[in-house]
């Protein structure tokens, strides 16, 4: 019966449930569809809620732990409850302005292939759960993959709880205020493998028109927060040689960025990359020399490697241009996560999958982060990747094919029956 099982997903079904959370946070000024959902608004409870009630439309067992994390459990009677739990999903947050499918997808397709089991007629021998985590985007508390990162062990609980958004509300409160704010911890520890399908957000799969992606690495990344401090003065009353302009010396800083990640592209690492994203000027006055900066840079590749060196090259020249310009400079490095390698396990389980089903794949790693990169040390993880059109992401012109959403929720299928039926 398990090869049999991709053939009860409902592309209908599947796709009623994205595009009817698709409507919470909606954009109506934008051209595409686009949502902004964050942690603990309004429209993050009604996306959470709708996901609830279609878990219990579908037979689910449903808890919501001490973070907001949503896993529901479907457990039919007579297997065992003590085997080790298959789970699956993907998280319901979205950036500012962001698309309909990314995070969307990966739930409903865990919910989508269970519901085609259960059509079936299939009985596991694992128990499967399927999951919502909190806070993968970052919009609002965090720097991201925040709900796993409390699942895997990485953070306690009661950190995350503590973290404040802009405006001093903590975590707890906002999930306190949609009613979301459960008990205990959703452990991925206690999981025997767990499968994300994602879209690519990228043009890999686009451009060779395959139709699924099967993921083999996630890239670590490093994000760093530069302050620059100079001498803010009056534009026209200060000489040129007699300036201390701190975004002159981001400006450089900003190149240089860009020069040493093309460098070791070139030489250590295809797939690095360095981005300065962000960039605060104070005071900010058309007729004020700049007396103070703030960058914020992410870098990111599958080695190690070439991080360190992309790390160790720019901090030396921060050392050059704070002697040349005679400003401050402050680096630090908060944020740190090791790039990321799937099972062998669960990528050949994907690749069998794939086989049964009829479906061409990809192998490709994933320059993007997701809260699968968080449970590669406590549990068996695996990812799968659906065509992004044009390669758009985090945009309201964020599109993938229903074609493509279904294929891919296929192999997942299939590769979530295999694992679920597994001695």
């Amino acid at each position: 019966m398990v090869e049999l099982i991709h053939q009860y997903v409902d592309e209908s079904r599947l796709r009623k449930d994205i595009e009817y959370t698709a409507g919470f946070g909606a954009l109506s000024d934008c051209k595409g569809n686009g949502r902004t959902v964050l942690t603990g608004t309004d429209a993050n409870r009604d996306a959470r809620q709708y996901f609830v009630d279609r878990l219990e439309d579908a037979g689910f067992g449903v808890r919501v732990d001490a973070v907001g994390n949503i896993a529901g459990r479907w457990e039919p009677n007579g297997i065992d409850s003590d085997a080790d739990p298959v789970a699956v999903g993907s998280h319901l947050d979205s950036v500012v302005e962001g698309g309909i499918f990314d995070g969307v997808l990966g739930v409903y397709a865990g919910l989508e292939s269970v519901r085609a089991m259960q059509d079936a007629g299939m009985r596991p021998t694992h128990p499967i759960e399927v999951v919502a985590f909190t806070e993968e985007e970052g919009g609002r508390f965090s720097d991201g993959v925040l709900g796993s990162s409390v699942a895997s062990g990485n953070t306690a609980p009661d950190t995350a709880l503590a973290i404040e958004d802009d405006t001093g509300v903590t975590l707890a409160e906002a999930l306190e205020q949609i009613g979301f704010r459960g008990s205990g911890v959703v452990d991925a520890l206690a999981w025997d493998t767990w499968l994300e399908l994602h879209i690519e957000q990228g043009t890999r799969l686009e451009a060779t028109g395959v139709p699924v992606g099967i993921v083999t690495s996630i890239t670590g990344t490093v994000r760093s927060h530069v302050n620059i401090v100079g001498e803010a003065d009056h534009a026209g009353a200060t000489s040129m040689q007699n300036r201390r302009d701190a975004l002159a010396a981001a400006s450089e800083l900003t190149l240089a960025v860009e020069s040493i990640a093309n460098d070791v592209v070139s030489t250590t690492s295809e797939t690095a990359v360095a981005t300065v994203g962000q960039h605060t000027v104070k005071p900010n006055s058309i007729n004020v020399i700049p007396g103070q900066v703030h960058l914020g840079i992410d870098i990111r590749d599958v080695e190690t490697d070439a991080i360190d060196e992309i790390v160790r090259r720019i901090r030396s020249r921060i050392d050059h241009i704070e002697a040349e310009r005679e400003v401050c400079i402050t680096y630090s490095q908060e944020y740190e996560i090791e790039p990321s390698k799937m099972s062998s396990r669960c990528i050949e389980e994907t690749e069998a999958a794939a086989a049964r089903v009829g479906t061409e794949t990809l192998k490709l790693h994933s320059g993007a982060g997701h809260d699968t990169m968080q449970l590669t040390d406590v549990t068996d993880v695996g990812m799968l990747f659906a065509p992004s059109i044009d390669g758009v992401s985090h945009s309201p012109l964020e599109r993938t094919t229903w074609a493509d959403c279904t294929e891919g929720t296929k192999v997942l299928c299939q590769t979530l029956g295999k694992l679920a039926r597994s001695s």
